[in-house]
């Protein structure tokens, strides 16, 4: 079901019988119809096994189950919200950003070494993102959270797309990352730019990055 921005930092969710949305707990801002909203002890989509593998790798996020009919309305420590709707695709992102996304996806949790190998290990460990991430698979919605906005940055074959990895948000499709370094010797004796290091996304797909280089 698709989501609908009421803001920048608000969105609302229309709930159906016989479907289910999750949400971070306390997200929920306000609802009109007959709604109910359960604490999901398996943290979303996966079973038990998809759950452990979440906790032990510190991407399980609490979540609580919204089922019924009705509308609900939801945000989260006034950040700035972005819908992306899937489309049978695959979208990787932190599992502190999320806010909610449709119960249809499949969710599961991803080594960062499957994505850029030790590169993508190092990329985890110095961004603060740690050595896992969040998968979600399928046809729905996702709306995810950042500061100050989000753009889109396609990342087609040949043309690889370059983001400072605290700015980064989220990305999907087929794509590659690793972090690069910029140092040189100016950045050894204290004046360089400060952007040593980037992360390089390649492949074909779509980058999501935030207009700050804060983190949640």
């Amino acid at each position: 079901m698709p989501f609908t921005k009421i803001n920048n930092k608000m969105i609302e969710a229309k709930v159906f019988p016989g479907q289910r949305v999750f949400s971070q707990r306390g997200a929920m801002l306000a609802y009109t119809g007959e709604v109910t909203f359960t604490p999901n002890l398996m943290g979303g989509q996966g079973g038990a096994l998809a759950m452990i593998g979440r906790r032990v790798a510190n991407e399980d996020t609490p979540l609580m189950t919204v089922e019924g009919q009705g509308s609900v309305m939801f945000g989260h420590g006034g950040h700035n919200v972005h819908v992306i709707d899937l489309t049978g695709d695959t979208l990787y992102v932190e599992a502190d950003r999320l806010l909610a996304f449709d119960g249809s996806l499949q969710q599961s949790t991803m080594f960062m070494g499957q994505q850029g190998g030790v590169m993508g290990i190092v990329r985890g460990q110095m961004t603060g993102q740690g050595l896992f991430t969040t998968k979600l698979d399928g046809q729905g919605s996702v709306a995810v959270m950042a500061h100050g906005g989000v753009i889109e940055l396609p990342i087609s074959p040949g043309q690889p797309v370059h983001v400072d990895p605290q700015a980064y948000v989220a990305h999907r499709g087929q794509v590659t990352n690793k972090l690069s370094s910029a140092l040189g010797w100016r950045d050894m004796i204290g004046r360089g730019s400060g952007e040593a290091f980037q992360l390089e996304l390649s492949g074909h797909g779509m980058v999501y990055v935030q207009a700050s280089e804060v983190k949640l």
